[in-house]
């Protein structure tokens, strides 16, 4: 047998044939009297194995190291083995540390070699450290999204999206589509207001351009409608369908014209078995913390959806208890942190529980808040919210259309006609005296709460503003009731006097707060900086009354970017007001008439009269 040193490891050759003999059989042959070299010294002491996973310019690093006294020597893996021997300063060392788990992680993980590693070995090796419970490697790799694109630079012009991305943005799309080409899911965490949907709108573009779809987007209730429009307008290539209601389609095959398939959590559980009948190539989860809870039925249906690949998307990926993570994750790369009960067995649900995951996590995720790209935004963006009436308010409008319509036959019809109309939109409650939970009973009003969430998530502050006295009766029982956050109000029946002191008590209070306004009566006049999110849960007929409003927040002292929400109901009386005031604002005509019903207001009345929601 003739032995050689290669690469500072003992090998050995017989009838031509190389072999790395281990540490135990080259001990067998000093004891023996016959060491394989005699110009080197064979220590009985051994070394220590240095595993780490590091950063670089070019990637992740991945590095098995023999050391003593300080010298290190990468070790060969050689058939997804360790050679468990090195040769230092001419003396050979075998390695202090069983192997077994190191060889085991470095074969789920397919690593063969030292050096560069994919994102996707990354998160296998971060596995197998999680469910085996052990530490195998020294990490120091630092995930950062704003600036690293992880692979293909992807640029948006080439894949007909009608619009400019911000450059975080641009990031974001970049880092999704390259993660999902290795890895079965990931997560979109950014923080509300930064434009998730047109990112996932991108990326569905991009693998539409590579022959790859349908896609199913599972949203709630509240946004189905915001998701068809949002696509409708800026992806005009993707033919979407919304599969909600009592009237929607019940045949798979009828399914196929579609690129993009828009539905709720309800719709996904009754549907599962049709819906499945579709390979779809990729499943959004839009407000993923709805499957939150483990051991709920729309956590389990959505985990079984037939997809090849998953996003979920939430700008609170963690709300409540740890577990949350733990179902998101579940979600877009199933087993990845075991099951739901050895889970909950090895991580914490606090601040030590949070930073075991956080190197899976910021793999599988990527995370900007506002004040990280404050830069690269505006100081006011504008977020139109349409949205979808349940069948139940559906039904419930329509006989009310039937009524004004009646009523407007009976002369020249001005805007007065169209009241209970609006009333409606805003609550059901505002004209049903027998009221129910006002949370099951509005779509609107769920979507309400959600952003409030949200915002309360984030430790910030909202005014929401609203026309009608009984609102305002809803929003402080249901809040007080079932949030908990603190709130203020100011409407007609506020004392003048004291309007400035509510003011400045919201805007002094630390914390989380809701200021519920009338745009009439405190819609000019007062600073109210303290918060950097405005609601406008119905809208007004005159656009210079919602921008006096808005500007209550949206003024000099703001120092945080200010998000205007602006939630109406397609295919009803809103949808002519949110048209008519962006009509007039694109003509500049600040002066807009009120309630009166003036003859240039005829066609808008009969436009809101002809309009019959979809349910």
């Amino acid at each position: 047998m003739e032995w050689k040193i290669e690469d500072d490891v003992l090998i050995s050759f017989k009838d031509g044939n190389k072999f790395y003999p281990s540490a135990q059989e080259i001990f067998s042959h000093v004891k023996e009297g016959n060491p394989p070299l005699s110009q080197i010294r064979f220590s009985s002491l051994g070394c220590n194995l240095v595993a780490s996973l590091q950063s670089s310019e070019n990637g992740l690093v991945l590095s098995i190291d023999a050391e003593k006294r300080g010298i290190k020597k990468p070790l060969p893996i050689v058939n997804g083995k360790l050679v468990d021997h090195v040769i230092l300063c001419n003396t050979w060392y075998h390695v202090n540390k069983n192997l077994d788990d190191l060889e085991g992680c470095l074969a789920e993980a397919a690593v063969y070699e030292q050096g560069i590693i994919s994102r996707s070995q990354y998160v296998k090796i971060k596995q197998y450290e999680f469910t085996h419970q052990v530490k195998l490697f020294d990490d120091s790799v630092k995930f950062d999204s704003n600036s690293q694109k992880n692979g293909l630079d992807i640029n948006p012009s080439e894949i007909s999206l009608r619009a400019t991305l911000f450059e975080y943005q641009h990031v974001g799309f970049n880092w999704i589509c390259n993660t999902l080409e290795g890895l079965s899911g990931c997560v979109l965490g950014d923080e509300m207001g930064l434009g998730k949907t047109m990112q996932i709108i991108a990326t569905m573009l991009f693998f539409q351009q590579k022959n790859k779809g349908p896609f199913l987007i599972v949203a709630p209730i509240s946004l189905l409608a915001n998701w068809k429009r949002e696509c409708n307008k800026f992806a005009p290539t993707l033919n979407v369908y919304v599969h909600h209601g009592s009237n929607r389609i019940s045949n798979y095959k009828c399914l196929e014209p579609y690129d993009v398939v828009v539905t709720s959590y309800s719709t996904v559980i009754n549907d599962l078995p049709m819906l499945n009948m579709v390979r779809w190539y990729l499943a959004v989860l839009d407000e993923a913390q709805n499957i939150k809870n483990p051991d709920s039925i729309r956590k389990k249906t959505c985990c079984r959806i037939n997809s090849e690949k998953c996003i979920a998307v939430t700008g609170t990926p963690f709300e409540n208890h740890i577990t949350d993570i733990w179902s998101i994750l579940d979600f877009v790369y199933p087993g990845l942190l075991g099951n739901v009960e050895s889970f909950r067995k090895c991580i914490s649900d606090d601040v030590e529980g949070g930073k075991k995951l956080e190197p899976i996590l910021s793999a599988m995720m990527v995370r900007r808040r506002v004040k990280e790209v404050a830069d690269e935004l505006p100081p006011r963006i504008d977020i139109e919210q349409p949205l979808q009436m349940s069948e139940k308010e559906g039904k419930t409008y329509s006989t009310l259309l039937s009524e004004a319509r009646g009523e407007a036959e009976s002369g020249n019809p001005g805007f007065g006609v169209l009241q209970k109309l609006r009333m409606f939109c805003t609550h059901p409650h505002l004209i049903d005296d027998e009221c129910g939970n006002p949370f099951d009973d509005s779509v609107k009003f769920q979507r309400f709460c959600e952003l409030v969430e949200e915002i309360i998530e984030k430790r910030e502050k909202v005014i929401v503003f609203t026309s009608y006295k009984k609102m305002f009766d809803v929003f402080t029982s249901y809040l007080n009731k079932n949030i908990g956050v603190k709130n203020w109000s100011i409407n007609g029946e506020t004392e003048i006097s004291l309007r400035q002191k509510i003011v400045d008590d919201f805007n002094q209070y630390d914390g989380s707060a809701v200021l519920f306004l009338n745009p009439r009566a405190a819609g000019t006049g007062l600073n109210i900086t303290g918060a950097n999110h405005v609601i406008h849960y119905n809208l007004e007929w005159n656009p210079s009354l919602e921008d006096q409003a808005s500007a209550r927040a949206y003024r000099r002292g703001q120092e945080k970017t200010v998000f205007v929400y602006r939630l109406y109901y397609q295919n009803t009386v809103e949808q002519i007001i949110q048209e008519r005031i962006n009509r007039k604002r694109q003509i500049a005509e600040n002066a807009v008439i009120g309630t009166e019903g003036f003859d240039n207001d005829y066609q808008d009345v009969i436009d809101a009269l002809n309009l019959v929601p979809n349910f």
